[in-house]
């Protein structure tokens, strides 16, 4: 696959979906090889959700894709692997590096990505300032409120940003978490589309107080999709 992808020299538009392969180190070398001989890549979406990659995997394919700088859209799914937090580092310095990104989607769940990880990442995001959209799936992370504070300043700095997508389901970060998450989606003036799936994560009524102020300045929002289930905002909350 590497090797056949290295000879399509003029592409623009690469779509690989090799989840459930058993694909690991020298697979993943091999494959990143491959991308980062295309030079003319404006889009790629690469699914490889459930197979045996871990940190070192993570890094073969990040130096590929940094090196494909005429990507405006990226999107990674390395769900049920093997990432910790090296592998989020990783990600995140692949990440500041793609400038002319427009949108990005990442991928990740089950693995603990840890509170270096979740900042390397919220670093490589915020180095992203062309970004229209962003989609992050970050479900079962075991993310408390420090890994949060680093997201919801990352986002902060995407000011261009119109459409965010945010999954968070079945971690912990709690208020602060959520004070943290409110204060970076503030920051989004243009944003016109949000998603937020924080259900499972402790937030009680101050938490939801905070992301209530967070999205309240949000002034130019047309859809707005908000997962609070088995939380315990309360009735002051609610409010």
């Amino acid at each position: 696959m590497g090797e056949g992808v290295a000879k399509c020299v003029s592409l623009s538009n690469l779509n690989l979906d090799l989840s459930d392969n058993y694909i690991e180190e020298n697979g993943a070398k091999y494959l990143g090889e491959g991308i980062a001989k295309i030079s003319t890549l404006t889009s790629l979406n690469l699914a490889l959700c459930g197979n045996s990659i871990d940190d070192n995997d993570v890094k073969y394919l990040g130096e590929a894709i940094a090196k494909c700088v005429t990507l405006t859209t990226l999107t990674l799914d390395l769900r049920c692997n093997n990432i910790g937090e090296n592998g989020a580092k990783y990600l995140g310095e692949v990440i500041a590096k793609c400038v002319t990104l427009a949108s990005l989607t990442l991928f990740l769940s089950r693995y603990c990505i840890g509170e270096n990880g979740a900042m390397y990442l919220g670093k490589g995001i915020a180095k992203c300032v062309t970004l229209a959209s962003l989609t992050l799936f970050l479900s079962r992370e075991n993310i408390g409120e420090n890994e949060a504070m680093y997201i919801g300043k990352g986002i902060a700095k995407c000011v261009t940003l119109a459409s965010l997508y945010l999954d968070l389901n079945d971690n912990a970060f709690g208020d602060k978490g959520a004070k943290f998450l409110g204060e970076g989606i503030a920051k989004c003036a243009n944003l016109t589309f949000l998603f937020l799936d924080l259900t499972n994560n402790g937030i009680g009524e101050n938490g939801a107080k905070y992301l209530g102020e967070g999205i309240a300045k949000c002034a130019t929002l047309a859809s707005l999709l908000l997962l609070l289930c088995s939380n315990g905002i309360g009735d002051d909350g609610a409010k």
